[in-house]
């Protein structure tokens, strides 16, 4: 496995030189050498920060650290030999490291791409090893959602009358998200699941002239970040049973039979104004030319 170590600047003083060339001389030692591994997952939201800590028992007194990335590239992010810091090596995180005295590596401001597996390597004074993977998930910061609401009025004109809400929530263009209700005013965080649909995106409610001042929130969140929107579902209900209000049936009603009209107008009138009628007639097709005219807009 070969890693580059590139340095940013020209020609290095010799003892950067000889610094370089140990810890070529040790990923080659450590390729062979069994060592000690452990395994812990880091969070981060992006535009924030996160500290890659550095981990070892207290009596293991660290002389040599190794800092790299391992997925989906590999490369090298920072070194420490004997108190000397090094962050400046060309990868994809150059300029967003830095590492702290106790060895634990910080990379800020964190982007989308920055997931991936991290490796440090921690060398004693005694020549033994230990290796730390750490796996990073960098999630976007959710926004706030969007709710709609879609009723069915159900019952005559005679109270009482109940309807039928399905309020649809959604996030766009953000994933690993997980949906949840909540009624506002009650002790109880979450809804009965027989009334969610599309894994907890779509909430449906029978609601009452009583239910009047009835709010649900729409709570969505990944693990870094959450957010909601909260909705009265009656004042959709009385908007579309309200008194002097069309329906969406009545505005078909009138708007079929009007539109059926003007397109039988509009083809009539292509009809007598045809490239061969009137006028153009004598002018036009009289010579055995056409003239060009435009489609009629329907």
């Amino acid at each position: 496995m070969l890693w580059t170590l590139s340095v940013k600047g020209g020609c290095l003083p010799l003892w950067r030189r000889m610094a370089v060339w140990s810890l070529w001389i040790l990923l080659l030692w450590t390729a062979s050498l069994p060592v000690a591994v452990t395994d812990a997952q880091v969070l981060g939201q992006v535009g924030g920060s996160v500290l890659l800590v550095a981990e070892h028992h207290p009596g293991f007194q660290v002389r040599e650290a190794i800092w790299r990335s391992l997925w989906p590239s590999e490369e090298l992010l920072a070194t420490s030999f004997r108190g000397s810091l090094e962050t400046l090596y060309h990868s994809r995180f150059l300029g967003r490291t830095q590492l702290h005295s106790n060895l634990s590596l910080e990379l800020r401001p964190l982007k989308s791409g920055d997931s991936g597996n991290f490796s440090v390597l921690l060398v004693n004074t005694e020549g033994r090893a230990w290796i730390q993977i750490l796996q990073l998930k960098v999630y976007d910061a959710v926004p706030r959602p969007m709710v709609q609401v879609f009723i069915a009025i159900s019952g005559d004109a005679q109270p009482p009358k109940t309807c039928q809400a399905f309020l649809s929530c959604w996030v766009p263009n953000i994933t690993d998200i997980t949906y949840s209700w909540r009624q506002e005013g009650t002790v109880d965080f979450g809804i009965k699941s027989h009334g969610l649909f599309t894994d907890g995106q779509v909430l449906r409610v029978s609601l009452g002239p009583g239910d009047k001042g009835t709010a649900y929130s729409c709570i969505v969140s990944n693990p870094v970040s959450w957010n909601s929107t909260i909705v009265t579902p009656w004042e959709s209900c009385h908007h579309e049973a309200a008194p002097g209000k069309a329906s969406y049936k009545d505005v078909l009603l009138v708007v079929v039979p009007v539109s059926l009209l003007l397109i039988l107008a509009g083809l009539l009138s292509a009809w007598h104004w045809g490239p061969c009628s009137g006028k153009k007639k004598k002018d036009g097709c009289a010579n055995g030319v056409v003239p060009e005219t435009e489609t009629p807009l329907v």
